[in-house]
C-alpha cells in the first residue's frame, strides 16, 4: 500500500464503518428489508468489507503522485507540503497596471505575490470553512490539496480534519450526468448493500466531504450545465461540507455559498520542506541529498530557478532534474526551456485536459513565438504588466501578419485559452495579466533576441543594465551555433568606459604589476585582484572570484577587514564608513599585515617584497594612536598604512583617487566583465581561441 500506512489504514476503516453503520442502522425501507433477509453479524461483516474496499480504493487512487516523467509513484503523504491560502481579494487589490508594476519593484524578491501579503494555513481553512472553493494556477498544488484533506477525514480522530465524515472525490471534467450518482457509484464499486439509497442518507445526515476537483478541465460546452448541477446539489444537501478547485483564470464567482481563497506561492521553508520531503529516502537521507539541492538553489546564479520553486509543479521538475544529475544544467538555458514545455505541453497532457476548438491550428511552436514576442516587447518597454486590450490587439496582429498562423482563431479566446489551460500568462488583478514568472519572461524574451538576430543591439542598448543580466545568460545558452560573436561584442563594447587617463592607468599599473608573477592562476585573475587591492571594490572581487574560485578566501578577508574594526588597528579605525577608493580609511582598515601574509602565499604580484612590507606593518602598529587622541591624528595613521603599502605596491595614490564619474564608468566596466566571464559560463559553445583573446583584454588598457 502506498497512499496510507497500516497502521492509518486500520484506523480509517474502523472510522469509515462506524459512520456507515450508524447511518445505515437508521436507514430506509431498501437496507432495513436487505437487513432481514442476512443476520446483524453479516451485515456488519459486510459494511466493514465495503468501508476497507472504499478505504483502499481512495488511497490507491488519490493517495499517491505521479508526475512529469517520475519512475514510480511516490505516497502523496511523503511529499506533501504544508499549503497556505490567500484570500482572492489579496490577489487582486490592485486596480492599474502601473500599481502593480510599483508594488513588484517595491518587493524585490521576483515573485509576483508581495511581501505583505496574509497566509493562512490550508487545512485550517478547510476546518473552518463549509464551502470552500480552492482558486491556483495550473500546477498551484489544488487537486493534491484536496486529495490530501481527503486522507486527513478518512483518518477521523488520527486526522488534522476536525469533521466527521466520509471524503468523496469527484473529478469534474468525468462528471456524466448527477453528482449523487457519481458519489452511489464509488460506494457500489466497493460493495456497500443498497448504494443508492446509504448515498441518499448520508448526504441527508450531512456525512459526506464532497470534494470537486478541477472546474476548470469541465468543457466549455458542458461547464453551465455543471455548475447548475454543483449548485443544485450544494443547495439541496447543504448539511454535509464541499471544497472544489478551480484555476484562477478560469473562474467566475460562480458559488455563492463559497468562500474564495487561492493558493499562495510556496515561500522559502516551503520549498525547503518540499525537497526535504522528495529527498526523503534512507539512502538520500545518509547522502545529504535535500540539503545539497536547497543549498545549489541558493546560490545567486540560481536565484531565476529558486523562483520556479515557487510553484509545486515546477518544484517537482526541478526535483526529477536534480535527483537524475545530482546538479542542475550549467546552462541555465535547458531548464527554463523545460519549465515551459512542461506548461505549454506535458501537465495538459498528464492531467488529461480536453483542447478547446481555440487550439486547432495553434500548435505549441507557434504559441512560443507568439509568447516570445510578448514578452521582448514588455520587457523592452520595462513592463512586467500588461492590459488584457493590448495582449488581445497583440495576438490579433500576429495572427494577421504571420502567413501560417490559423486566421479563424480570436484574440480573446487564444489569451483566455493561454491563462486558464497553460498559466503561462496569468491575471493579476481584473484584465491585467502578466507572465507566471519572471524568469519564463526572461527566456522568452532572450528567444525573441536569438530569433531575429538582437544581439547586437542587445550588447549595445543593456550591456550595463542589470535588469537584462538573466537574458544575457539566456541569450548565451540558447545560442547553439556558439556564443563567440556575443562575448566579442561585448568584450567590445566594454572598452568603451575605460577612456580617461586615470582608469587607463590603473589598468596599466595592473598588468605591470602582476606580469611577471610566479603564482598560478590566470593572468587576468592576478590583475582583477590587483583592480580589488587598490579599490576594495565588490566588482573586482566578483570578477576575481570567477576567472579563479580560489582567490576567494584572501580577496574577501580583505573586504571584510575594510569593513571592521579590524584587531590589529582596532583603536585606530573611525567608524564613519568612507569611499572605498580613498587610499585612506577603508584601504587602511584592509591593508593588514595578515593580509599581506595572505598574499605572499598566493603570488599574485611581481617583484614585491612583502615580507618587508610585513614587518614595517608591524613596527607601525607599536606607534599607532590611542582612542583619546584627535581624529587628524587617526586620520595621519590611516595615511601611513596607505603610504606603505602604496609605495609597496608601486601604486601612484593619483591613480586610486578617482572621479565619481571614473568609478562609476569602472563599476561598468568590470560589471561588463563579470556578465562576459558567466556568459561564457552559460554558453553551450565558445571557442578556446575567442576565449584566450578576451581573457588576455581583461583589466588591461590595450
Amino acid at each position: 500500500m502506498i497512499g496510507l500506512e497500516q497502521v492509518v489504514f486500520r484506523t480509517a476503516t474502523i472510522t469509515l464503518a462506524n459512520i456507515l453503520s450508524r447511518v445505515l442502522w437508521e436507514s430506509g425501507d431498501q437496507f432495513l428489508q436487505w437487513l432481514k433477509k442476512n443476520s446483524e453479524v453479516y451485515a456488519k461483516r459486510i459494511i466493514a468489507q465495503a468501508s476497507e474496499k472504499y478505504v483502499q480504493n481512495y488511497s490507491d487512487r488519490h493517495g499517491i503522485l505521479k508526475v512529469l516523467g517520475m519512475r514510480e509513484p511516490v505516497a502523496l503523504e511523503s511529499v506533501y507540503t504544508t499549503v497556505r491560502f490567500l484570500d482572492r481579494a489579496d490577489l487582486q487589490r490592485f486596480e492599474s497596471v502601473e500599481s502593480l508594476e510599483t508594488a513588484y519593484r517595491q518587493n524585490r524578491d521576483r515573485s509576483f505575490q508581495g511581501k505583505n501579503r496574509t497566509c493562512r494555513d490550508g487545512i485550517q481553512v478547510a476546518n473552518s470553512k463549509q464551502f470552500l472553493m480552492v482558486l491556483g494556477s495550473p500546477g498551484a498544488g489544488k487537486s493534491t490539496f484536496l486529495r490530501k484533506i481527503g486522507l486527513e477525514a478518512l483518518k477521523g480522530e488520527n486526522g488534522e480534519y476536525e469533521h466527521e465524515c466520509i471524503p468523496v472525490l469527484l473529478e469534474l471534467k468525468s462528471l456524466n450526468g448527477k453528482i449523487e450518482e457519481a458519489i452511489a457509484q464509488e460506494f457500489k464499486i466497493c460493495g456497500l448493500p443498497c448504494p443508492e439509497e446509504a448515498t441518499s442518507k448520508l448526504l441527508e445526515a450531512g456525512k459526506l466531504l464532497v470534494l470537486l476537483d478541477g472546474l476548470d478541465e469541465v468543457p466549455s460546452k458542458k461547464l453551465n450545465d455543471a455548475i447548475e448541477e454543483i449548485q443544485n446539489f450544494v443547495d439541496q444537501y447543504d448539511k454535509n461540507r464541499f471544497i472544489a478547485s478551480c484555476r484562477i483564470a478560469a473562474y467566475r464567482n460562480n458559488f455563492r455559498r463559497f468562500s474564495d481563497v487561492a493558493m499562495a506561492d510556496f515561500d522559502a521553508p516551503q520549498i525547503r520542506q518540499f525537497i526535504s520531503n522528495w529527498f526523503h529516502s534512507q539512502t538520500d537521507q545518509e547522502l545529504g541529498t535535500a540539503l545539497r539541492c536547497w543549498s545549489l538553489l541558493q546560490k545567486p546564479e540560481n536565484i531565476a530557478a529558486k523562483e520556479l520553486a515557487q510553484s509545486p509543479l515546477l518544484l517537482t521538475l526541478l526535483c526529477l532534474v536534480y535527483d537524475r544529475s545530482q546538479n542542475f544544467p550549467q546552462n541555465r538555458a535547458v531548464l527554463y526551456r523545460k519549465a515551459l514545455r512542461v506548461l505549454l505541453e506535458e501537465w495538459a497532457s498528464e492531467k488529461r485536459i480536453l483542447h478547446e476548438e481555440i487550439y486547432e491550428g495553434m500548435n505549441t511552436e507557434l504559441e512560443e513565438i507568439l509568447l516570445s514576442e510578448i514578452a521582448y516587447e514588455g520587457f523592452k518597454a520595462d513592463r512586467l504588466f500588461f492590459d488584457q486590450r493590448e495582449l488581445v490587439v497583440q495576438i490579433k496582429a500576429f495572427l494577421t501578419d504571420n502567413l501560417n498562423a490559423p486566421k479563424h482563431l480570436n484574440g480573446e479566446a487564444v489569451l483566455n485559452a493561454i491563462a486558464i489551460q497553460q498559466g503561462i500568462l496569468v491575471e493579476r488583478a481584473e484584465d491585467v495579466f502578466s507572465f507566471s514568472h519572471l524568469t519564463l519572461q526572461e527566456y522568452l524574451t532572450a528567444q525573441y533576441i536569438d530569433d531575429h538576430r538582437l544581439t547586437q543591439a542587445l550588447v549595445h542598448e543593456h550591456l550595463v543594465d542589470e535588469r537584462w543580466q538573466e537574458v544575457f545568460l539566456l541569450v548565451a545558452g540558447i545560442m547553439r551555433g556558439g556564443a563567440d560573436e556575443l562575448l566579442l561584442t561585448m568584450e567590445m563594447r566594454s572598452r568603451s568606459y575605460i577612456n580617461t587617463p586615470k582608469l587607463k592607468a590603473l589598468l596599466e599599473w595592473s598588468h605591470e604589476i602582476t606580469v611577471n608573477a610566479s603564482g598560478d592562476c590566470p593572468a587576468a585573475a592576478k590583475r582583477t585582484s590587483a583592480i580589488f587591492i587598490a579599490l576594495i571594490s565588490d566588482r573586482a572581487l566578483d570578477l576575481a572570484k570567477i576567472l579563479n574560485p580560489h582567490l576567494a578566501r584572501t580577496l574577501e578577508l580583505a573586504r571584510t577587514l575594510a569593513r571592521a574594526r579590524v584587531p590589529e588597528f582596532a583603536h585606530t579605525m573611525p567608524q564613519t564608513p568612507a569611499r572605498a577608493a580613498t587610499p585612506t580609511r577603508a584601504f587602511a582598515r584592509a591593508m593588514t599585515d595578515s593580509l599581506a601574509t595572505e598574499l605572499e602565499k598566493l603570488k599574485l604580484f611581481s617583484e614585491v617584497n612583502f615580507n618587508a612590507l610585513i614587518a614595517r606593518l608591524q613596527v607601525l602598529r607599536t606607534k599607532a594612536p590611542d582612542i583619546r587622541q584627535s581624529a587628524d591624528i587617526h586620520q595621519a595613521f590611516q595615511n601611513q598604512i596607505s603610504q606603505i603599502w602604496l609605495t609597496t605596491l608601486r601604486l601612484e595614490p593619483a591613480i586610486v583617487n578617482l572621479s565619481e564619474t571614473e568609478l562609476q564608468d569602472l563599476e561598468h566596466y568590470l560589471y561588463a566583465h563579470c556578465l562576459i566571464a558567466r556568459c561564457k559560463q552559460a554558453a553551450v559553445r565558445v571557442s578556446p581561441k575567442t576565449w584566450s583573446a578576451i581573457e588576455h583584454c581583461i583589466c588591461r588598457s590595450t
